[in-house]
């Protein structure tokens, strides 16, 4: 690693994306800037590519009527089609909107209708047969460009233009106005609203966060201060392109750091091109790390005895080296990480983050001690995405790091723990909500982002820790406080549990709805013979209650006891963002919890051992399966009281430390 920071640009001169992208096309013309996999080749662009690419598009999209103001939408999966759009949109002086590409048709219908969004651009069929089933209802929309052309033919709709006759359209235009495009770029206002990035969204429709260029160009290079990247550098494009973080890693720092971002080939592949690549830097959601430690101990199921034997030898000596010095186990190292890093891409990798949502300290022990330099984000995308972060050698697994040297974090309303909100500014901090000034005013107050996190700072070394929304936190009718994603976050370190929701509030004690990991348990008890048909089938079977009902008690042993759970029950489906039941970054929403299951919930405290279900499960093709069972409910201390009755009202804080210990 390099001992001083690169020289980056000059954001006060390059201070829009089409200017920055100008400016390493005419330096480093031939330096490679992105490659994507297809039909298993990497097919490498360099800068001058991009940027040749982005101007035929900027000037296609001008020759259909886009300019400063109007917004381009843009769904599909992670492709340099996307994010050369977007930048086109940018030279044009109009506004990007990315749409997740799992979005149902109801959700885009929204969002392209309340942007008034005047063209989407479409990854392929699926795609635009979305837009096409909605687009009556918006009548913004003009135009409807696709790019993969298979399956297009059968559709006649005026609105429909190919990819391939957008560029070839801004082909034409810059022949005949040969220096049109140069000068749109360099008429691009730093300080204009340049991006709507959708919020979460976990209580309703997402809100649209007015960003700029300038000052999220600003805050990147205070996030490049605090964790740099190196000209050269690979980053392996995964997570939506839609999402704040993304936007920074894959489009903004990529342009100002000159990294070469890979696009997978397909989401299945993802694992495997990322090993390919052999990655410096990677940034995961919190359920993809899940997903990878759940994998590395599913495939040690299937190992040999002595492979098994040295797994949990290694795993054994570097998860006690980290707990008791914070550090990797240089015999763990040879005996197991150094041949698992490289199993899983990450030998070369000089930095790794999650962020989104809330990474369980188990998990992230699991990869410190295999040697990976993984570290907590925690930011809003108000505040143009991550403004802390954990700093090399200063890992403090229960906190989310420092402050950015650009950002300011405070809690208001403390209680005597020091437990009250976070309220943050950032230099990155946006314009307002998109037509919502309602909103705007309730949460950004005096220049600061009321985030509407719990969490306090801890006075021994400044380190933020974030506990739950401030919504979410709940108190049992005994008055002990407790974070439901903290104890949540404990339950999906075991490779059998894809998701678990814990309920008690006003309730006199705790309990668990949970939903396995289907593929890794299908394994398990495949290879014990136990005979399922489907994941509500194999979720009934008594083995797998048994199964998981040793996970939790595990769990429950980490916890002091006015936190355990008492109840859990196996749910036969999966949660799901088309259900409403987690938004497009997968965080939960409770609301929708307690309305969809709250029969479930009753029956759990109100003492039945089995509830039953006649539901009906919507799928993303529109058809319908009706589901009838029985939920077991499994009560993990029948012999007890529900809870203890002088159990101390603790703070979220407290009993978090002490769960923690």
């Amino acid at each position: 690693m390099n001992a001083k920071l690169p020289e980056y640009p000059d954001i006060t001169r390059h201070n829009t994306f089409p200017k920055l992208l100008a400016y390493n096309a005419a330096n480093w013309p031939d330096e490679v800037a992105l490659r994507e996999k297809e039909f298993g080749i990497w097919n490498e662009f360099t800068w001058r590519d991009y940027e040749t690419a982005v101007a035929q598009f900027a000037l296609g999209l001008r020759t259909l009527g886009v300019g400063k103001g109007d917004v381009v939408g843009i769904i599909g999966g992670n492709r340099p089609e996307w994010v050369q759009c977007e930048i086109a949109a940018h030279a044009l002086g109009a506004l990007s909107l990315g749409i997740y590409q799992d979005s149902l048709a109801e959700e885009v219908r929204y969002l392209i209708s309340y942007a008034d969004v005047k063209v989407v651009m479409c990854e392929d069929e699926e795609q635009a047969d979305k837009v096409l089933e909605v687009v009556n209802d918006c009548p913004s929309v003009q135009y409807i460009i696709y790019h993969d052309p298979r399956g297009m033919r059968k559709y006649d709709d005026p609105r429909l233009i190919s990819q391939e006759e957008l560029l070839r359209r801004g082909e034409e235009l810059g022949r005949q106005e040969p220096g049109l495009y140069r000068r749109l770029v360099e008429e691009g206002e730093g300080d204009a609203v340049a991006m709507l990035i959708t919020t979460s969204g976990t209580t309703s429709h997402p809100k649209l966060a007015m960003l700029r260029s300038q000052a999220f160009l600003d805050h990147c290079m205070a996030y490049l201060r605090a964790d740099p990247k190196y000209p050269g550098d690979n980053y392996v494009s995964v997570l939506p392109l839609p999402w704040i973080m993304e936007q920074v890693y894959a489009v903004a720092q990529a342009l100002l750091a000159r990294v070469t971002v890979n696009f997978v080939e397909e989401p299945e592949t993802q694992m495997s091109d990322l090993r390919e690549i052999g990655p410096h830097f990677v940034l995961l959601a919190p359920r993809v790390w899940e997903a990878i430690a759940a994998d590395v101990k599913a495939r040690m199921m299937e190992a040999s005895p002595f492979k098994q034997f040295m797994f949990n030898l290694g795993m054994k000596l570097g998860m006690a080296k980290m707990e008791r010095e914070g550090k990797p186990s240089r015999l763990a190292h040879w005996i197991l990480f150094r041949a698992l890093k490289d199993r899983l891409g990450f030998t070369y990798l000089r930095s790794a983050a999650t962020g989104g949502a809330a990474l369980g300290p188990e998990t992230f022990k699991f990869f410190l001690a295999m040697g990976v330099p993984l570290r907590q984000l925690y930011g809003q995308t108000e505040a143009c995405g991550a403004y802390t972060i954990h700093r090399p050698g200063d890992i403090d697994f229960d906190s989310v790091g420092l402050p950015f040297d650009n950002s300011e974090v405070r809690i208001e309303g403390a209680d005597e723990h020091g437990v009250g909100e976070i309220v943050a500014r950032t230099s990155g901090m946006f314009a307002g909500y998109y037509r919502d000034e309602q909103a705007t005013r309730a949460d950004l107050r005096d220049g600061w982002l009321y985030t509407g996190d719990a969490g306090y700072i801890k006075p021994d070394n400044g380190h933020l820790v974030v506990i739950d929304r401030i919504k979410d936190m709940a108190t049992t009718s005994t008055g002990v406080r407790f974070s439901p994603q903290y104890i949540e976050n404990k339950l999906k370190f075991s490779p059998f549990i894809a998701e678990a929701v814990i309920v008690g509030d006003q309730r006199p004690y705790l309990a668990a709805i949970v939903c396995i990991r289907y593929g890794i348990v299908a394994k398990w008890a495949e290879q014990r013979s136990i005979a399922f048909t489907n994941y509500t089938n194999l979720s009934a079977q008594p083995q797998v209650y048994d199964l998981i009902q040793r996970e939790v008690e595990q769990v429950n042993g980490t916890l002091p006891q006015w936190q355990r759970i008492r109840k859990f029950l196996l749910l036969y489906k999966e949660l799901d963002p088309d259900d409403g039941e987690l938004t497009r970054t997968r965080k939960v929403r409770r609301g929708v919890i307690r309305e969809k299951y709250g029969d479930i919930i009753d029956a759990i405290y109100n003492d039945q051992e089995l509830v039953k279900v006649d539901a009906t499960i919507t799928f993303q093709d529109g058809t319908k399966s009706r589901i009838q069972t029985e939920l077991r409910v499994v009560d993990l201390a029948p012999e007890q009281a529900a809870a203890r009755s002088d159990a101390p009202a603790k703070t979220v804080a407290a009993a978090k430390a002490e769960g923690a210990r």
